[in-house]
């Protein structure tokens, strides 16, 4: 029994190892990347809506809007509240709603963690988080039509906490609260990794989630609901899932749905929706999982 024991523990070590030699490098330079946006970028960043306010963009201004909030690196609970002072400077709410949804799916960190999956994963999570973007704000456009749909009520910008005079004092404490927010979640997806290589046969992967599974798509858009906790913690899970025979589309359903139904992101966005139109958001976000991880599959096959 003790010798059945410490063989398992050598041959989980042995992913582990195998996991963090990987991924790791790409997890310290999305740390380092987030925190030197939030740092020094930061700021320019978020007053970009407010800079575009005034151009008569139309539906086009969807696009700018998605693209700044996939830039911010702030969470969800610090993105609404800026939302609210944007929307009482008379930003619209259709391009408060892309905005959102780009900083629900994406953010400067997270896109370089996903660089360890390789460039077609990269790529097509970006585009993923694009479209999906454009399309919240679009939804928004055509359900309004000049009625408010937000309720921003109660809201005040998070204090600022990078406030050392010493740049790189500055730098170096977010450096640190960057990694005692998320170092416990890296660690975690790295041991589940490894825990799924050693005892799930690779061909159960290509089973359930290769190419033209359809529903496998399902389960990959379902099964983002309750593992994703954070977004490095689930780049080692994509890692092995795909090496296993995991379809670019159904890992595409995963990166749509996990975060935008991250337990944090939900409970902030229901607060600023109601009931209602929190259906219709979870709704929103299962079919445009579904409808990207389809498109995806669609598009590699075809290449």
């Amino acid at each position: 029994m003790a010798d059945t024991i410490e063989r398992e523990a050598v041959f989980l070590w042995y992913y582990v190892s195998v996991q963090t030699e990987q991924i790791a490098g790409y997890y310290l330079l999305g740390v380092c990347l987030g925190s030197l946006v939030s740092v020094f970028g930061k700021a320019g960043i978020l007053a970009l809506p407010g800079a575009l306010r005034g151009k008569k963009l139309g539906i086009l201004g969807l696009v700018p809007a998605s693209l700044v909030g996939m830039a911010s690196p702030l969470c969800m609970y610090g993105t609404i509240p800026l939302a609210a002072s944007f929307s009482e400077k008379g930003v619209a709410d259709d391009w408060l709603a892309s905005f959102m949804m780009g900083s629900i799916l994406l953010n400067p960190q997270l896109l370089l963690y996903s660089a360890a999956l390789g460039r077609t994963a990269l790529v097509v999570r970006f585009l993923a988080s694009l479209v999906c973007a454009f399309a919240a704000g679009l939804c928004v456009r055509l359900l309004c039509k000049g009625r408010a749909f937000f309720k921003f009520t109660g809201f005040a910008v998070p204090a600022n906490r990078d406030t050392d005079p010493n740049p790189v004092f500055r730098l170096l404490k977010n450096v640190m609260r960057n990694v005692r927010a998320t170092g416990l979640y890296f660690l975690a997806g790295i041991v589940l990794s490894a825990l799924f290589q050693r005892y799930v046969p690779e061909n159960a992967v290509a089973a359930l989630f290769g190419p033209g599974r359809r529903f496998g798509l399902l389960m990959a858009a379902t099964i983002g609901v309750p593992l994703y906790m954070c977004g490095g913690g689930t780049v080692p899970l994509l890692s092995a899932w795909l090496r296993d025979g995991m379809s670019m589309g159904s890992a595409a359903a995963f990166m749509v749905s996990g975060p935008a139904t991250k337990i944090t992101n939900l409970g902030a966005v229901k607060i600023v929706l109601g009931v209602k139109r929190f259906v219709l958001y979870l709704a929103f976000v299962m079919l445009s999982a579904l409808a990207i991880g389809v498109m995806t599959d669609c598009a590699l096959v075809g290449a």
